[in-house]
């Protein structure tokens, strides 16, 4: 595997370094962003939390406009984002909409041609990266927490659902929790995983919940009340009532007037990091 840092800044007593790497999951070349803490760099093992952005988004979106790494330096977090898809895929109308292909990879293993070739960022996310961050930060006893926002919101839940033992903490800023049900996630699986609505529910969290899947630890949600997407894409009310159904631990916090922008996730990300820090703390 080829793997080249691509930039290095310091930044509140770490670095931000952008690496790309050959990616034998995605078949492209792939791109993430990390932030590595004081303690990381004197070669410490830290909690390692992972970053999904929302559609359009790029490696370096969450790390940029979230104010994250404040929080994470005073906490001694590694912060790690991942892109939203892969790139140049050479998908004819990857680059049409912004809610399908490029930027819009759903975190998820497409299943029909032509993206099943490229758009496996399911596997990338849960498999390749957490192996290469292990392997080129040293931090091979690390506990990993994984967090997102509205697509990445609902990556976060799916792959905390999916794998509990990997990913050891789960948070989630304005998520899109019911994909199978609503435009965004309809018009995506749609295209990623074909006509059978059967095959969709391995994706959505609302579904796993409903059908088993748990994780050991408290789920944290924000949700903002003025949210555009509230009532058509995302319903948190949904991943509520599943949860409280099933006994899965699980907050979901309403914050009146804030809408669906990273101004939202400014207001709240402090308490984010605290969720993330408390419980994979217990694992050093």
């Amino acid at each position: 595997m080829s793997i080249e840092t691509v930039s290095r800044q310091l930044c509140h007593g770490g670095v931000v370094s952008t690496i790309t790497h050959s990616s034998s999951t995605l078949g492209l070349d792939a791109s993430f962003t990390v932030f590595q803490p004081g303690k990381a760099l004197r070669g410490e093992a830290v909690p390692v939390l992972f970053l999904l952005a929302g559609l359009t988004c790029t490696h370096e979106t969450f790390l940029q406009k979230s104010t994250i790494i404040a929080d994470a330096a005073a906490r001694g977090l590694m912060l790690v984002a991942p892109d939203t898809s892969p790139r140049g895929a050479g998908v004819a109308g990857e680059d049409d909409s912004y809610d399908l292909g490029t930027g819009a990879g759903f975190y998820l293993d497409a299943t029909l041609k032509p993206w099943d070739r490229h758009y496996r960022m399911a596997s990338y996310l849960s498999g390749e990266l957490p192996m290469l961050v292990r392997d080129f930060f040293d931090q091979h006893s690390s506990p990993f927490g994984i967090m997102g926002h509205s697509m990445g919101g609902h990556g976060a839940l799916v792959h905390a659902l999916r794998h509990p033992s990997l990913w050891q903490s789960v948070s989630a800023l304005a998520p899109i929790v019911h994909p199978a049900i609503v435009p965004w996630g309809e018009k995506a699986f749609m295209a990623y995983l074909g006509k059978n609505r059967e095959d969709w529910l391995a994706w959505d969290a609302v579904a796993l919940i409903e059908e088993g899947k748990r994780h050991p630890c408290e789920i944290l949600i924000d949700q903002g009340s003025a949210d555009q997407f509230l009532e058509r894409e995302l319903r948190p009310d949904l991943i509520e009532k599943a949860a409280l159904s099933a006994g899965q631990p699980l907050t979901l916090r309403y914050h009146e007037g804030y809408d669906h922008s990273y101004w939202f996730i400014q207001s709240v990300i402090g308490d984010h990091v605290a969720h993330h820090a408390r419980i994979l703390g217990g694992y050093l």
